[in-house]
């Protein structure tokens, strides 16, 4: 139920259609949004540049909704960016819109609305929160919930995703019955401070350390550019004739590249992860079916403890640094990153 004390909502509003939709939503559904524009870190940043900003601010005027403007660049750069390059130097592969929804977007628009003497915040994710937890969307091609399970549970009341119950492609048809600008954007897809090449964006922050390939016997096979540029089941650009190759892992310590021709080295049914948060108190153990990738399909397997999860089948390349997320039924548990 809407009331005095909840109507005004602040929105995150990318200059996207989703966000853009999301926000009219609100305003059809007699909240009060606010809408804040983000300028995250990066000259490159294809979120936060002046076409997606102009598009933005277009969408707040023609709805009649308050436009700001924030410069969030040093936090982005500290607690995104920072943490991206660390964790590759640590050999990990590191997810940073994890880092991002819970260290950005959600405390930032938290923070704002607070100052409108507001409660509510809401996104354009497709996602859902039904009895405290957060659930998957009615859309199941555009389910982000993967990207949630770092959130502080207690802010879950006054989170709203509007998009939720819809399907992408009437998210388009509605921008474009209204003619907002957003209308035709395509979506992103890439971390969005990288601009092109991640391997490019490595090379100008880190440095990249040639070392040793070898196999998983220890016998040298080769030499590589430097560990952070490869991935765990990685197969092209590995730079080894007489393949396929596959990286098996990386030995930071040696800085060695550990490959194998052998698909079936990458299976492994235990994993264990840390900075571990669920939305509900959990008795271990429980089966719950868990993701190692925002694209990956939902896998059954044993919740074994607070920090530790077996599959019931082996799974393929198991990324140090990417997070394993867990579910019951549509209903999202919560999640860790893979040590």
């Amino acid at each position: 139920m809407i009331t005095e004390e909840n109507k005004k909502v602040a929105v995150g509003i990318s200059g996207g259609v989703d966000s853009s939709v999301a926000l009219k939503i609100l305003k059809e559904q007699g909240y009060s949004p606010v809408g804040f524009f983000m300028k995250f870190w990066g000259k490159e940043n294809h979120c936060c540049g002046v076409d997606s900003e102009r598009r933005a601010r277009k969408t707040c005027v023609d709805l009649g909704v308050p436009f700001y403007r924030l410069d969030v660049r040093k936090e982005f750069k500290k607690q995104v960016v920072d943490y991206f390059l660390k964790s590759y130097q640590m050999g990990e592969t590191p997810n940073p819109c994890i880092a991002c929804n819970r260290e950005i977007k959600f405390k930032t628009l938290f923070k704002k609305i607070k100052e409108f003497e507001g409660t509510k915040v809401a996104t354009g994710h497709y996602a859902r929160i039904e009895d405290r937890l957060i659930t998957t969307p009615e859309d199941k091609n555009k389910d982000q919930t993967y990207f949630m399970w770092s959130l502080d549970r207690k802010l879950l009341d006054n989170i709203i995703f509007p998009l939720g119950d819809l399907k992408k492609e009437e998210v388009r048809q509605l921008a474009s019955r209204v003619g907002m600008p957003a209308a035709k954007i395509s979506d992103s897809q890439e971390v969005c401070f990288v601009k092109d090449d991640l391997s490019d964006f490595l090379k100008d922050y880190i440095d990249l350390i040639p070392g040793d390939i070898e196999d998983k016997h220890g016998k040298k096979l080769g030499t590589h550019i430097g560990l952070p540029v490869y991935t765990i089941g990685q197969r092209k650009g590995i730079g080894l004739s007489g393949g396929p190759f596959y990286v098996l892992r990386k030995d930071v310590e040696r800085n060695v590249l550990v490959v194998t021709k052998n698909n079936d080295d990458l299976l492994e049914e235990k994993v264990s992860f840390r900075e571990e948060n669920f939305f509900k108190d959990l008795k271990f153990p429980m089966e719950v079916k868990a993701k190692i990738r925002y694209n990956a399909p939902r896998k059954e397997g044993i919740l074994k403890s607070k920090n530790q999860f077996e599959f019931k089948r082996p799974q393929r390349a198991i990324a140090p640094g990417q997070s394993i997320v867990f579910y019951q039924d549509d209903k999202l548990l919560g999640g860790g990153i893979i040590n």
